[in-house]
C-alpha cells in the first residue's frame, strides 16, 4: 500500500480503480510560415471557433450547476477577445513568421508567467486560466480535441489521477463514471477546486511528485476530507474507509432533508442560521447549501483581489448582485477589514511592528474618509435590491461608532441630493472583537441596531495572542472561560438594548459549543456555507 499526502479541495470518500487520462500537452513545433497574414487569419479562426466552443460549455455548466459557476466561461471567452493577448499572438506571427500554434503557445507561456508571479492570489489563478483557453485554440488549429472529456475509457466508475485538470476539463468530467479526482497541481483556492466543490466530486491537488502514470488501473481509495490518497490500499484500510464512505453518504442523505426545515431546538428555541461569503461568486453556496441569510460578507476581498482601488461602480455592482440573489434574506456586509494579515499594496500601509493592533479596519475609514465613502455610496445604493446591513469591524469605542455614522450620514444626504434611492432604514450594526467593546457592550448597542461577535479577533485580544503564531496554539484556547464570558457579557448587552446578537467568527461552527451558544441566548450564528445543514442538525437535537 502507497499513501500520499495532497490538499483535500473538496469533502467526500471515493473508492475505485485509477484512470490516468491522456491530458499531455501537444508538443508544438516552430516553423516558418511563407504567408503570416494568411497565418493570422488562421489563427483568428480558431479563436472564433474556440469562443463558440466556450459559449456552448458556459451554457452547459449554467444548466448544471448556475450562473455563478458559468460566469468562469465568460471570463475565458473575454480572455480570447483580450486585444492584448490576440496582438501578442499576431505580432508574432508577423514579425517572426512563425505559425499560429508556437505563437499561441508562446504567447500563453509569458502570459501565464505574468500573472503567476502576481503578489495576488487571485490574479494567481489567471495563469491557469490563460493556459486552458490557450489550448483550446490550439486543439482547433490541429483539429484535435484531447483533454479528458475526449477519453470515453471505461463505463465503470473511476477515480482520475492527472497532472492537472483545467476548469473546462472538470465540468466535462462525466459523473455518472468519475468518482473523484487527483492532480499533482493545483491549490485549495483554484477554479477546478471550486468546480468540484460544487459538482459534489471528492477531490485532493498538489500531490507533486507522487504522481506517477504507471498508478493506472490500480485500485486506489481518496479522502477529499484529509487530503489523504491511498494506493493498493490494505484489506484494512479499504474495510474502514468503505465504511467511512457510507456513513459520509448516509449523513449527507440525512442533511438534505434537513432543506427547509427550521433552525430550532426540540423545546421550540428558534436559532437564525446565516452564512459567511467573500466573494459574490458564494452565493452558490449559500443557497445551495439552504442558509436564512448572510452574516458576514467579508468585503474586503474586492480589495484584496484589485489591483487599484475598486470604484464605487464595481463595488455597487457586487453588493447589487448578492442582495438581488438572496432577496428578503438579510445580507450583512463588512465594511472595509484591510490592515494586519490582510495587506494590499496600493493602501501603501506603512510597515508595523505589530500590525494586529495597529492601523487597520475602521481605523482606516475614519482617517481616510473618501474611501470610506466611496464603499459606503456603493452599499446604499445596492441596498434598494435587497436586505443589506452595514457592520464596522475593530470597534472599540462609542466615538468611533459616532463618527462612522456621521460620514454614513454624510453619505445618505449625497445620494438624497443626486436623487439616487436607498434604503433609509438601513441596518447598521458593530463586530464585537476587542475587550473594549464589550466592555463598552451597553454604550455601544444604545449606538447600534445589531452585535455580530468575531471570535478569531476576539479570542486573540482578549488572551494576548497572535493568532498567526503556531506556536501559540496551546494558549490561543478559543474555549477559555474567559472568551466564553466575553461572548456572554455582549449577548446581555444586546439583549438589555433590545437588538440581536450573532456570532461570525470560526467559533460559530463548533459543535462542540452549540449547546452553550444556545443557553446564552445568541440570536444567529453565521458560518462557512457548507457548515450550515451539520449546525442545523445539531441544533434540532438539543
Amino acid at each position: 500500500m502507497k499513501t500520499i499526502q495532497g490538499i483535500g479541495v473538496s469533502a467526500g470518500i471515493a473508492v475505485g480503480a485509477i484512470r490516468v487520462p491522456d491530458t499531455a500537452d501537444r508538443a508544438v513545433e516552430r516553423h516558418v510560415v511563407d504567408d503570416p497574414n494568411a497565418e493570422v487569419e488562421r489563427f483568428r479562426t480558431a479563436r472564433d471557433t474556440a469562443v463558440v466552443q466556450l459559449k456552448q460549455l458556459r451554457d452547459k455548466t449554467a444548466a448544471e450547476f448556475g450562473e455563478d459557476m458559468a460566469e468562469l466561461f465568460d471570463t475565458h471567452q473575454l480572455m480570447l477577445r483580450d486585444p492584448a493577448y490576440a496582438e501578442n499572438i499576431e505580432d508574432l506571427i508577423a514579425s517572426r513568421k512563425v505559425n499560429a500554434e508556437y505563437a499561441v503557445s508562446d504567447t500563453a507561456e509569458r502570459f501565464a508567467a505574468m500573472f503567476a508571479g502576481m503578489d495576488n492570489s487571485y490574479m494567481q489563478t489567471r495563469a491557469a486560466d490563460v493556459k486552458d483557453v490557450s489550448r483550446r485554440v490550439i486543439n482547433v488549429l490541429i483539429d484535435e480535441r484531447g483533454g479528458v472529456a475526449a477519453d470515453e475509457g471505461s463505463s465503470e466508475g473511476h477515480i482520475v489521477l492527472a497532472e492537472d485538470l483545467a476548469p473546462s476539463e472538470t465540468v466535462q468530467l462525466d459523473r455518472a463514471k468519475v468518482l473523484g479526482f487527483v492532480t499533482a497541481k493545483g491549490s485549495a483556492n483554484s477554479h477546478t477546486a471550486i468546480l468540484a466543490r460544487t459538482m459534489g466530486l471528492p477531490a485532493i491537488v498538489g500531490i507533486g511528485d507522487a504522481f506517477e502514470p504507471a498508478d493506472d488501473g490500480h485500485t486506489a481509495v481518496i479522502d477529499g476530507t484529509s487530503g489523504l490518497v491511498f494506493i493498493d490500499p490494505d484489506a484494512a484500510t479499504l474495510a474502514e474507509y468503505q465504511s467511512r464512505k457510507a456513513q459520509y453518504e448516509e449523513h449527507l442523505r440525512l442533511l438534505q432533508e434537513l432543506k427547509g426545515k427550521p433552525t430550532e431546538t426540540k423545546s421550540g428555541q428558534r436559532v437564525r442560521l446565516y452564512a459567511n461569503i467573500g466573494r459574490p461568486s458564494d452565493v452558490a453556496a449559500v443557497l445551495a447549501n439552504d442558509a436564512e441569510g448572510i452574516g458576514l460578507f467579508r468585503s474586503e476581498f474586492l480589495y484584496l483581489e484589485s489591483e487599484d482601488w475598486p470604484t464605487e461602480e464595481f463595488q455597487f455592482e457586487a453588493y447589487r448582485q448578492v442582495a438581488q440573489k438572496m432577496g428578503d434574506r438579510l445580507v450583512v456586509v463588512r465594511t472595509l477589514d484591510i490592515g494586519a494579515d490582510k495587506q494590499v499594496g496600493y493602501f501603501n500601509l506603512e510597515h508595523e511592528g505589530n500590525p494586529a493592533l495597529g492601523y487597520r479596519a475602521i481605523r482606516i475609514c475614519l482617517t481616510r474618509p473618501e474611501i470610506f465613502k466611496v464603499q459606503l455610496r456603493a452599499l446604499l445604493r445596492a441596498s434598494v435590491y435587497g436586505n443589506i446591513a452595514i457592520m464596522l469591524p475593530m470597534i472599540t469605542s462609542v466615538e468611533e461608532v459616532r463618527d462612522a455614522k456621521r460620514i454614513l450620514e454624510e453619505v445618505k444626504e449625497e445620494l438624497r441630493g443626486e436623487h439616487i434611492d436607498f434604503d433609509e432604514r438601513i441596518q447598521v450594526g458593530v463586530m464585537i472583537e476587542t475587550p473594549a467593546s464589550v466592555i463598552m457592550a451597553d454604550e455601544l448597542a444604545a449606538e447600534v441596531d445589531f452585535f455580530s461577535i468575531g471570535t478569531n479577533d476576539l479570542t486573540q485580544y482578549t488572551l494576548a495572542c497572535d493568532r498567526q503564531n503556531p506556536k501559540l496554539g496551546r494558549f490561543a484556547d478559543p474555549h477559555s472561560p474567559a472568551v466564553l464570558r466575553m461572548i456572554r457579557m455582549a449577548v446581555e448587552a444586546a439583549h438589555r438594548h433590545g437588538i440581536w446578537c450573532g456570532i461570525c467568527g470560526e467559533l460559530g461552527a463548533d459543535l462542540n459549543l452549540t449547546d452553550t451558544f444556545l443557553a446564552i441566548g445568541v440570536d444567529e450564528l453565521s458560518v462557512p456555507p457548507t457548515s450550515v445543514l451539520p449546525l442545523r442538525n445539531a441544533i434540532r437535537n438539543c
